[in-house]
């Protein structure tokens, strides 16, 4: 959007309490472009949307001014900073064949990924090991086969996600909860810098707009629309990547699962998608052969890291996939916890093993 009198009217339009989406929607239906919306007299907007909504819209937010001040302020400060309304030639085809798709769209960075064929990966903040080596790995080969990765910038799988998509030519879409003058969670403001030169930070909230608990939810639904399909990597039976990957099948889109541990949380909510339809995945190659066409395995090459070779190392052979205990390994290897010990942390330097919470190990596999 060039014209920053129109954009000052979708402003208006969508700061207006009360109104929400939905009623936004019925008056640029009825009106045609936001500065109509506005010019049209107060009896027209009831016909539309009651008397409440035509009074709320009728009457000016107090903070309206220095609410758009701050967006004027943050548009100007750089010229990979840009907005998309619904009906702009960059607004994103997948996601105008959703149910809710935002109105208008506040990007920093190459708008050019908002069409680029994309994968969506979520999962768990509380990630283990696995589950973080598991997404970035994904997300590098996906993104070397030229596949943009999309993501909401939280803790855990989300942040090695975008880490991942940063690899390769096909990047990555952070999709955030917040206005794009802030980063939350602030430990990922670097990783933030770097969306921003070389992939793409996108929001439907305006500057200033604070991390507010309902945002989130609410942005998942742009992070599985944007995506031909969506790849939970870790979740719980409560997580709020299950949400996502639920907008997802409901739009059409393809649901991928990556199975895990049976004594693992974090693998519950994997293993309920699986029984629901999802696919499991073992690796970028099954995705990219459900996406693209068996011809896709093929032409796939290897992941960049291989997994160890644990049947060279008894240690490693003897650390299985679970999470497991130093006294478990021990009656595994019939080694001291001394030596056991002195070798796990060269496996851990080498960054083949992880030390978890609670005095455990795991392998680290590679996707």
């Amino acid at each position: 959007m060039r014209d920053r009198d129109e954009f000052d009217a979708w402003f208006r339009l969508l700061e207006t309490p009360g109104l929400g989406r939905e009623g936004a929607r019925r008056l640029l239906a009825s009106f045609g472009a936001a500065r109509e919306v506005l010019q049209a007299p107060r009896s027209a907007w009831q016909q539309v949307v009651g008397p409440a909504l035509a009074d709320a819209l009728a009457q000016e937010p107090e903070t309206l001014a220095e609410r758009l001040q701050a967006a004027h302020a943050w548009l100007d400060a750089g010229s990979d900073r840009q907005v998309v309304c619904l009906g702009d030639d960059d607004y994103p085809a997948l996601l105008l064949q959703t149910a809710d798709p935002p109105l208008l769209l506040y990007a920093q960075g190459n708008l050019a990924l908002l069409n680029r064929r994309s994968l969506a990966i979520v999962g768990s903040r509380n990630a283990s090991a696995q589950g973080v080596d598991n997404a970035r790995n994904f997300a590098a080969h996906l993104s070397r086969q030229g596949w943009a990765i999309v993501s909401g910038l939280a803790f855990g799988i989300d942040g090695a996600a975008h880490e991942g998509g940063l690899q390769g030519p096909g990047s990555t879409v952070a999709v955030v909860g917040t206005g794009l003058d802030r980063v939350y969670p602030a430990r990922h403001r670097t990783l933030a810098h770097r969306i921003a030169a070389d992939g793409l930070l996108l929001s439907e909230y305006a500057p200033g707009t604070p991390p507010l608990p309902q945002n989130f939810p609410q942005r998942n639904r742009i992070i599985a629309g944007l995506a031909r399909g969506t790849l939970v990597v870790e979740a719980a039976l409560q997580s709020g990547s299950l949400i996502t990957a639920r907008l997802a099948a409901e739009s059409g889109r393809e649901v991928f699962a990556v199975p895990g541990s049976i004594h693992s949380p974090l693998s519950r909510g994997c293993h309920a998608l699986i029984r629901q339809g999802a696919k499991l995945v073992e690796g970028a190659e099954d995705i990219l052969e459900e996406l693209q066409g068996p011809a896709a395995r093929a032409a796939a090459p290897a992941p960049a890291t291989p997994e160890p070779a644990a049947g060279k190392d008894p240690v490693l052979q003897a650390l299985g996939h679970d999470p497991v205990t130093l006294d478990a390994l021990c009656a595994r290897t019939g080694w001291s916890a001394q030596e056991l010990s002195a070798r796990l942390l060269e496996l851990e330097l080498e960054d083949q093993v992880a030390r978890l919470p609670g005095g455990l190990y795991q392998r680290r596999g590679h996707a």
